[in-house]
């Protein structure tokens, strides 16, 4: 396995060698320093039902500790075998709404992971930490495995909040973080399937409830305003996680000549995506790179194997994506909706 990690704080104290066989697997961390994820492999060949019982012992004891678990070995060979596996962990499927990226539905609560071209790269971040309402687990199976790159690197989000400095923290945490979206126009994903529906006034009752500021343009496209959390408590450990998108959402994420080009179009205010302060003041850009700089030291990364489940707690364990060649299938399940409780 191909890993690279972070000098700049100390890990989490994790699992500490391997751990006693539990109904065929065992479970030991990727890393000699302990960092997620803690690697789950069979010690017997069984069918994959008989595994499940087992897999639910590992999750339950060294989630909330490592954050993330991946399961390699297993007879995971199909979306059904994976639907069937993320089922015996939950019975809260989550569908993929309110998105921000362009996903295609393979089967019931099943999707692609984004769909952006190969040679983009996806920054680290926690599945819809740009909103209020957000899946606590997600899980991933990798199809099929690209011939070079591809990988999924990963974070603590919990060294993330304590490496970011504590100014920066603070700061973030009482203006809290804007997000602005423009939808559609040929840009950006439109909010016909950001929605799930063709029906303006479902969006906006779904804006309501949400505490979504929306406004129809000129164009008849949508242009939406959300004020969520920068930083955020987990309900189970009661830890500080770092947990909203603005490095991803803000201009600066652009590559310069993408983002030259675009402004060159359409206003910064119709930008398909961007980020401020909760109170529309704009965010600092080099506060963003310092960010940026702590995701980059804390990430581990291995490379993908056929069959591989990779299950994280949301707010524990922030992911993205790396540039690839060849074939990638890489499959995501999500479950658990949580709303943001009061201040975060």
């Amino acid at each position: 396995m191909n890993h690279e990690r972070g000098m700049s704080c100390a890990p989490l104290a994790g699992v500490n060698g391997s751990l006693q066989e539990q109904g065929g697997l065992t479970a030991e961390p990727l890393t000699a320093d302990g960092r997620l994820p803690c690697v789950v492999t069979p010690t017997v060949d069984r069918r994959l039902d008989e595994y499940f019982e087992a897999a639910r012992y590992y999750a339950n004891t060294l989630l909330p500790s490592c954050g993330g678990l991946l399961f390699r070995g297993l007879p995971v060979r199909s979306v059904h075998d994976f639907e069937s596996f993320v089922s015996a962990f939950t019975t809260s499927l989550v569908s993929y709404e309110f998105g921000s990226t362009p996903r295609s539905q393979v089967q019931r609560h099943v999707y692609t992971s984004t769909e952006y071209p190969p040679h983009q790269h996806i920054p680290l971040h926690n599945e819809q930490a740009y909103t209020r309402e957000w899946p606590m687990k997600i899980w991933f199976y990798c199809g099929h495995a690209p011939v070079e790159g591809g990988y999924t690197p990963i974070a603590d989000s919990r060294e993330v909040y304590r490496c970011i400095p504590a100014r920066i923290r603070e700061r973030f945490a009482e203006k809290q973080i804007m997000y602005v979206r423009n939808y559609g126009n040929g840009l950006d994903v439109p909010w016909q399937k950001v929605f799930n529906t063709q029906d303006p006034a479902v969006v906006e009752q779904f804006c309501r409830d949400n505490n979504i500021h929306y406004e129809w343009k000129e164009d008849g496209e949508l242009r939406t305003r959300q004020v969520a959390q920068a930083v955020a408590t987990h309900p189970r450990t009661g830890e500080r996680v770092w947990f909203n998108q603005a490095h991803l959402f803000h201009v600066s994420n652009l590559d310069p000549a993408v983002r030259e080009a675009l402004l060159a179009v359409v206003s910064e205010e119709d930008l398909p995506r961007n980020a401020c302060y909760g109170d529309g003041s704009p965010i600092e850009a080099d506060l963003l790179d310092e960010i940026r700089d702590v995701y980059r030291s804390l990430a581990v990364q291995f490379a993908w194997q056929q069959g591989d489940v990779m299950m994280l707690d949301n707010m524990l364990a922030a992911h993205g994506r790396t540039p690839f060649t060849g074939r990638r299938q890489i499959l995501v399940a999500m479950a658990e909706p949580r709303g943001a409780q009061g201040p975060c």
